[in-house]
């Protein structure tokens, strides 16, 4: 896939609402409060991304032959037609600059009025060893790294141990002392990014930055200015709609609270009391669902589905209505990534987010006799890349003091399909390891990683440092070397 410049993006984004708009229009689509409004016009809004994949369901190939075949009504265009351009956060997330030498004043260090804080003696030296290795240090300014989580660096939450020490030296335990520019970009998902970014440097004893940290649902914050009142479905209790309130989303549903209203839309679950007490029941034959999202994994496939089923048959997201038409008056659905098998801390990788969409799809294409229109975020879409520059470029000017990109990005991954293909259509250079979903041979025969095939993730940053800063680059810091002589501490001697 090519490459595209800003403009590029942003004019091919708004030709195609201006289509979409116009083809809704000529059909006679309510323009009215049901209709899409699209931000954004006056350059403040979202970027918007076209998408990489089609918006129409993958299902065919899952369906039984004696499934209803697809309408060949025409169809007119749709709100769904939007999916073909995926909004992503326009503006740099806010810089905290801090010094390349990265002095801590959270750790209590003393501080001098008017004055500098004080520096601990290791960042004294590894500025001076910056100062003399001025080559390197712009070389290793010049490289980033984007990791894919689980099946790379952890299992769940169980460490992989070559993870702790790859990120070591990222953070600074290297023969400069510098820190590296890397972020995660997973298309893991169910938590605030603050929350699993705690979680994540306590198991990998590596500090995790939520500035550095991309779940797949994170660039979906930019939908917050679409839609007012949204089912946020997937996830742990009520994480998600935690998460959707962070994101600026106005009005929030999710399955339990649908259930609380009404019992008998579920007739299987079985609803606590816990759970009554703590949803938000109302009467939904009188609200318009305008949008769903589809955050993270289901933890109930039979309630999920039944509710979102009659969601997208409705009348434009009135539960209690069937659409006389299920493709003009269906809302619009975005789940928030597209992988069909995920790494834990089983010895099999399970069932992911993909499992549940494609069983959505067949599910409504049986029942309508229509595909399903849908938008799919993550890896490998271009919009998840396109936003992992963003936070690049920003976080490059936090650690070093320079807004811009670096010229040679790694991804490290475990999944062809997503990982691999993504950072391979975006220009990156793409490790794959054999700690999670890979375990063929010597590359992926679909999607090959263009860096190499590695047994972990600290071979794979070895390799790439190596390469950018040369084959005799160390992978420590040694505090006992002199910044002048290249040599131990006790040559200091020679120094008068």
């Amino acid at each position: 896939m090519p490459m595209f410049e800003d403009y590029d993006i942003v004019q091919a984004a708004e030709k195609q609402v201006r289509k979409v708009a116009s083809m809704t229009n000529a059909n006679g689509a309510d323009s009215n409060s049901h209709s899409l409004p699209i931000p954004g016009d006056d350059g403040e809004g979202p970027i918007e991304v076209p998408a990489s994949r089609s918006s129409i369901s993958e299902a065919a190939k899952y369906m039984h032959n004696l499934s209803a075949s697809p309408s060949m009504k025409e169809r007119r265009g749709s709100r769904n037609s939007f999916g073909t351009s995926l909004p992503i956060p326009r503006s740099k997330r806010q810089s905290r600059l801090s010094s390349v030498h990265y002095p801590d004043e959270s750790l209590g260090r003393p501080t001098r009025p008017g004055m500098p804080p004080v520096q601990p003696s290791r960042a004294i030296l590894a500025s001076q060893v910056q100062s003399v290795e001025v080559e390197k240090v712009r070389k290793a300014k010049n490289m980033a790294f984007a990791f894919d989580i689980d099946g790379v660096l952890v299992h769940g939450d169980r460490l992989i141990p070559e993870g702790r020490r790859a990120l070591e030296i990222l953070n600074g335990d290297n023969e400069l002392g510098i820190k590296i520019p890397h972020i995660f970009l997973t298309n893991g998902s169910g938590k605030p990014e603050k929350a699993r970014c705690e979680q994540l440097s306590k198991i990998l004893n590596n500090p995790v930055d939520t500035e550095q940290f991309i779940q797949s649902h994170t660039p979906m914050s930019a939908l917050a200015e679409y839609y007012k009142t949204v089912l946020v479905v997937g996830g742990e209790g009520y994480k998600c709609r935690e998460v959707a309130e962070q994101y600026g989303f106005k009005d929030i549903v999710v399955p339990n609270d649908i259930v609380a209203s009404d019992p008998s839309i579920a007739p299987y679950r079985v609803f606590t009391p816990e759970e009554r007490a703590s949803s938000r029941p109302r009467d939904f034959t009188k609200t318009n669902i305008e949008a769903i999202m589809v955050f993270s994994d289901s933890r109930d496939y039979a309630t999920d589905m039944q509710i979102i089923m009659d969601l997208l048959r409705s009348e434009n997201g009135r539960l209690g209505t069937i659409a006389k038409d299920p493709v003009s008056q269906r809302i619009p659905i975005y789940f928030s990534q597209g992988d069909l098998l995920c790494p834990t801390e089983h010895w099999t990788p399970r069932m992911s987010q993909g499992a549940f969409r494609i069983g959505l799809e067949a599910m409504y294409r049986a029942l309508s006799g229509v595909d399903l229109e849908r938008v799919v975020y993550g890896k490998p879409e271009t919009a998840t890349y396109k936003y992992a520059d963003e936070v690049l470029t920003s976080w490059m000017e936090q650690l070093h003091g320079e807004e811009k990109l670096p010229e040679n990005i790694y991804m490290i991954g475990d999944n062809p399909a997503s990982d691999i293909i993504g950072g391979n259509m975006y220009g990156w250079n793409t490790c794959l390891v054999r700690t999670g979903v890979f375990q063929g041979g010597d590359n992926d025969e679909n999607n090959p990683a263009n860096f190499g095939v590695f047994p972990n993730v600290l071979e794979a940053v070895q390799t790439a440092l190596r390469k950018q800063l040369g084959d005799d680059f160390k992978m420590h810091f040694d505090e006992r070397i002199n910044p002048v002589l290249h040599g131990d501490k006790a040559d200091a001697a020679a120094i008068i």
